[in-house]
């Protein structure tokens, strides 16, 4: 199976909604997301993930089902550096450095200043939520893969609209990898399209692969600058 998420378009964050820009990137996504043979859409129930959705689902006839779990990732942190509560990644370097437990997969969520920010039982719940809906496709975790029974919907294609930092924690859940080291080193653009489809080198043993990740090729065939928003600097536009 595949699974694909697509970050919201350029937010307006103060009405949870898109800019102008955003429902230029959001009209263009849905030009590349209609030709998709897609079994299912899901969505985050946040408006810049819900009205990114929009155009998709309404070129194509479809709906989503709205799933609380797709929100943005949502446990703040105090960054002692920033002096400020925020999202539990876009850290200094210097802070990275000095906490290396933040990449070892047993004990990334033991880190303190995530610990105050309870980011270990939201990555929890968010896992849990994300392997309830593996099973209804016939994948079930087992211990680093998944075990697809004999009626798994091998071919099925879900689709998520969601937000940067819930689709990392996804990604690492599938990989197996720390959610820090993906939240601090991957941007995935607005409308940016990352996929991630299960192997079975041995039948009914499945692992989850990245096929692309934060690909923008219909902004840059549509002639739209890709975004910076979740970005620090100019991103790459070829």
């Amino acid at each position: 199976m595949k699974l694909i998420f697509i970050r919201h378009a350029e937010p307006n964050y103060e009405i949870d909604s898109l800019t102008e820009k955003g429902w230029r990137e959001a009209r263009l996504l849905a030009g590349r997301a209609c030709r998709w043979e897609v079994t299912d859409f899901y969505c985050s129930p946040l408006g810049r993930a819900q009205d990114t959705a929009s155009c998709t689902l309404h070129k194509i006839g479809r709906t989503a089902q709205t799933l609380e779990w797709l929100r943005e990732f949502k446990a703040p942190i105090w960054d002692e550096i920033q002096k400020r509560r925020k999202v539990p990644w876009d850290f200094h370097p210097e802070f990275m450095d000095a906490h290396p437990e933040l990449f070892h997969l047993e004990h990334w969520s033991q880190n303190e200043t995530l610990r105050q920010g309870d980011v270990g039982a939201q990555y929890q719940w968010v896992c849990q939520e994300l392997d309830k809906l593996l099973e209804k496709y016939g994948y079930f975790r087992k211990g680093y893969r998944y075990h697809a029974q004999e009626n798994a919907q091998r071919d099925a294609v879900v689709a998520c609209f969601c937000h940067l930092g819930v689709t990392c924690a996804c990604l690492s859940h599938l990989i197996n990898t720390t959610p820090s080291q993906l939240w601090q080193g991957f941007f995935l653009a607005p409308t940016s399209v990352t996929a991630i489809g299960t192997e079975e080198r041995r039948p009914g043993e499945a692992y989850f692969r990245c096929q692309s990740l934060g690909d923008t090729a219909h902004l840059l065939l549509g002639g739209e600058p890709v975004s910076y928003y979740g970005y620090f600097t100019e991103p790459f536009q070829g």
